[in-house]
């Protein structure tokens, strides 16, 4: 399972064409996911999204998806992303969690997300 942070708005408007795209699927040819790891989830929000409000966590089952998942590595970091080549199957989407920042503007994830964490590590 993967983790993909986007507006609500564009998730709507996903639910309304029958499938999500992002802008980065035109520009880079893929669309930016995270392993459903706190450590990394967190990170990219708290670095690309601070203080954005109006956001939502797409969690995303890998093995439905139509489109190809390629794993990455960030720059020689070690760290790999899933990132997949082409719209979301709007049925590969199993879950969508509010997820707003705190009055500080950084990220915690929400309540739901441990039992969706501890289901993907078992």
């Amino acid at each position: 399972m993967f983790a993909h942070i986007t507006s609500s708005v564009a998730w709507m408007e996903a639910l309304e064409a029958g499938l999500y795209s992002a802008p980065s699927l035109e520009a880079q040819g893929f669309i930016h996911c995270s392993e459903i790891s706190t450590e990394q989830l967190l990170a990219v929000a708290n670095h690309l999204y601070a203080g954005q409000s109006g956001l939502v966590l797409l969690l995303i089952e890998a093995e439905r998806l139509e489109a190809a998942v390629r794993h990455e590595e960030f720059e020689t970091s070690g760290t790999f992303f899933p990132h997949v080549c082409g719209p979301v199957n709007l049925d590969a989407v199993v879950r969508v969690l509010p997820f707003p920042p705190q009055p500080d503007g950084t990220f915690q994830l929400p309540e739901e997300w441990r039992e969706t964490e501890t289901s993907a590590r078992k």
